[in-house]
């Protein structure tokens, strides 16, 4: 899950793949705004087929929040 999610802020949003960590901090260390943010989550639900609440969102942290929230609800 985490190499996939890796590959698609990768592709869609151009961040260099030796900076994602599981540990890596979507806003201070990756610099994804709200937008981008709304793009991924866009992306992961049509890819991993689960669905977010608006306030799920609001949750993620961290990459391995994003990981842990996909792996416990694909």
């Amino acid at each position: 899950m985490f190499e996939t999610l890796k590959n698609i802020l990768v592709e869609e949003l151009q961040l260099d793949a030796d900076e994602i960590t599981m540990e890596s901090n979507l806003a201070n260390d990756l610099g994804i705004n709200s937008i981008e943010l709304a793009d991924l989550v866009m992306i992961c639900e049509e890819k991993f087929g689960v669905e977010f609440q608006d306030d799920d969102i609001y949750k993620f942290a961290t990459i391995g929040d994003v990981v842990n929230f996909l792996e416990e609800n694909a």
